[in-house]
């Protein structure tokens, strides 16, 4: 198993942390439809940013059992804080991989206090999941790059001081023509749209990015011109499982305040605990949520000793988001008229489970890739 006493003591302390500088202000946070930097950077003076880094730039040199703690936790608190993770667990290992040493000592430090916030541009208005249909482009001019194109659903994309870009810089050889640019906050050119408003994740800043003549210097170029694809390709299975993990801990999250709930809710002469109906949905969810947790952990492990689960992961993805949304619906109603009450939390829950089943490649992409890695 990961967790290790370690793990439970840093959990412990992240805890402590979230309750005072979180939990507070969350509904706060999703009226306003921002997390204001402030809470990043205390994020970051407590260690809670990064942490997998090489002590030189200021980390600490933890494993994924860290990481996966901090998922959950900051779950537990409100899916509007999926921004960190993305910053954590997907965004930052592109500079740390490929990065050159002059580029993680530019950008990792930063990235480790909260100074630095960072996104991933990959989806535009007209391409999804279709990644090497991407139309931004990035032709080289002397010492720099000159960038057109749009982004859309950037997650960070409003705080973003740093943004991991993936664009064509050859236009005729389909996804070898990509390459990844860091574009930095204040670039000439480089614009950031308004906040977009979203069903769900009020908190979490989303925003399209806009690439007018940006010029962005070529030693921006993070790993070799071309091989921005592959890099992609091989960060993907641990965005998908970033994302398997939320989604999980939100299950386990709804299903804990529904029995609550119901064993606080009484209606013709008992709690509504008592009914049958209430027993068998409560004992099919937790079923549900309890084959996922077995799943997880040991792709957990697996990802951990680098295995290549590509197709474990993909099918982690599709299945648990999915239970996420059939536990958010079958909770909902359990709550019956109050769970339609934006005071009630199970409320914002229903609202933001959708869209994990989305990001991160669809799940129907996710079948696809599944069907692929079985040779179908």
């Amino acid at each position: 198993m990961y967790v290790k006493d370690e793990n439970q003591i840093f959990r412990s302390s992240l805890k402590k942390f979230l309750e005072k500088e979180a939990y507070p202000y969350y509904d706060e946070w999703e009226a306003e439809r921002i997390i204001p930097r402030d809470f990043w950077r205390k994020m970051g003076s407590n260690g809670f940013l990064a942490p997998h880094l090489n002590e030189e730039y200021g980390g600490m040199e933890t494993d994924f059992g860290f990481s996966v703690i901090l998922i959950e936790e900051l779950e537990r608190v409100g899916a509007g804080l999926i921004g960190v993770s993305n910053h954590n667990d997907i965004v930052v290992p592109y500079l740390d991989t490929f990065g050159s040493e002059e580029q993680k000592k530019r950008w990792l430090p930063g990235c480790i206090t909260g100074e630095k916030i960072t996104a991933i541009a990959m989806t535009e208005p007209g391409t999804g999941s279709d990644l090497a249909n991407i139309k931004t482009k990035a032709i080289r001019d002397g010492d720099h790059y000159i960038v057109n194109g749009e982004k859309t659903f950037i997650t960070n994309g409003i705080h973003a001081d740093l943004v991991v870009v993936a664009c064509k810089t050859s236009t005729n050889e389909g996804h070898k023509g990509i390459s990844l640019l860091v574009v930095e906050q204040g670039t000439k050119g480089f614009t950031k749209g308004k906040t977009l408003n979203k069903i769900g994740l009020h908190c979490q800043d989303t925003a399209e990015l806009i690439f007018e003549d940006a010029k962005v210097p070529a030693s921006n170029l993070l790993g070799e011109e071309g091989r921005g694809f592959y890099y992609l390709m091989e960060k993907l299975q641990q965005e998908r499982l970033v994302v398997s993990i939320q989604a999980q801990a939100a299950a386990e999250k709804m299903l804990e305040l529904t029995v609550d709930y119901v064993k606080e809710r009484s209606a013709f002469g008992q709690t509504i605990s008592k009914f049958q109906n209430t027993q068998f949905k409560i004992a099919e969810l937790a079923t549900e949520i309890e084959l996922g947790r077995t799943f997880l952990d040991k792709l957990i492990v697996n990802h951990m000793e680098n295995k290549q689960i590509v197709k474990e992961v993909s099918m982690a993805k599709w299945w648990v988001t999915e239970m996420t949304k059939r536990v958010a619906a079958q909770c909902i109603q359990l709550f019956g008229g109050y769970g339609y009450m934006e005071e009630y939390e199970i409320a914002r829950r229903y609202r933001d489970a959708p869209v994990s089943a989305i990001y991160a490649g669809t799940n129907e992409i996710m079948k696809l890739i599944i069907a692929k890695k079985m040779t179908l």
